[in-house]
């Protein structure tokens, strides 16, 4: 009896001492993670970033987005283009982000202060202030705002949450292969339809042909109509309507329309063209 219960003390004093061993491992692993120095390669060079950066700053709406849904949130962000300051539907995530001026103008005094270390931005907005803001922190930058997988696989590198951005792009995979399954099954030999977004604005009228809404729909599976898809081919993502000639631009079998601006008149161009379109 004497023997087992030296036996038990002796192996459990083993157990205790691997333990031991395992958390000093871990513990030296994540130190060595946070001294890691992770070369990331983007629109305007390459950029050293030395660890899992904490103190984050977003230079426009999809980055802001992406590093929330990456769990990160930002200490600083740009001001939201509409329902100022910040957009309803990310606003709780956002309470303690300071903002840091606007995607075509940030506050580059603002940024400062806030002793981050990433900020992330985008040529397209940021390419005359980028050298300003690679001064402040280690700055990496998409090419435009628009494509937010392009988004998420760079910030996934840059935050060191690559899995974290791999899970979210899967998720969206798995949506999107699920919508065109029950488009399919509903609309069969009328699928793909056509589709456009038409954006009514006091001034003027315009429609996203590309960028964000754009490769979402495309994805989807919609189509353009002729006219459209030539703008699309000749680079062109939000065209603005400059008379009645080009209102055929906007024409296919369903318009999602975004009426962001209050003071908009023209959303009564676009005649209701069918159901909504739920899918369960």
């Amino acid at each position: 009896m004497n023997k087992v219960i030296k036996m038990l003390v002796v192996t459990l004093a083993f157990l205790l001492v691997l333990a031991g061993c395992s958390g000093n491992s871990n513990k030296q692993s994540s130190d060595n993670k946070d001294k890691e120095t992770t070369s990331i390669k983007h629109a305007m060079g390459t950029t050293e970033i030395k660890g899992k950066p904490k103190r984050v700053v977003t230079l426009y709406q999809g980055a802001t987005d992406v590093a929330v849904s990456l769990g990160v949130k930002p200490v600083g962000a740009v001001e939201s283009w509409t329902q100022k300051p910040k957009f309803e539907y990310i606003k709780n995530d956002l309470k303690d982000t300071k903002i840091v001026g606007q995607e075509p103008a940030p506050n580059l005094e603002e940024i400062s202060k806030l002793k981050p270390d990433l900020i992330v931005a985008s040529k397209v907005r940021n390419e005359k202030v980028y050298d300003q803001l690679s001064k402040i922190a280690p700055t990496v930058s998409t090419d435009t705002v628009f494509k937010f997988k392009d988004t998420t696989k760079l910030m996934g590198k840059a935050l060191g949450k690559e899995k974290e951005a791999e899970d979210l792009l899967k998720k969206y995979d798995d949506k999107v292969a699920t919508f065109q399954k029950d488009a399919k099954a509903k609309y069969k030999d009328a699928w793909p339809l056509k589709a456009s977004v038409v954006n009514f604005r006091a001034d003027h009228t315009r429609i996203y042909a590309g960028g964000y809404a754009g490769e979402i729909l495309n994805d989807l599976g919609f189509k353009r109509n002729k006219d459209l898809q030539k703008q699309v081919d000749n680079g062109k993502d939000i065209i603005q309507l400059t008379s009645k000639e080009s209102i055929p631009l906007m024409n296919a079998d369903h318009i999602f329309v975004v009426k962001s601006d209050p003071n908009a008149k023209d959303a009564a161009l676009v005649k209701k063209t069918g159901k909504r379109m739920d899918f369960k």
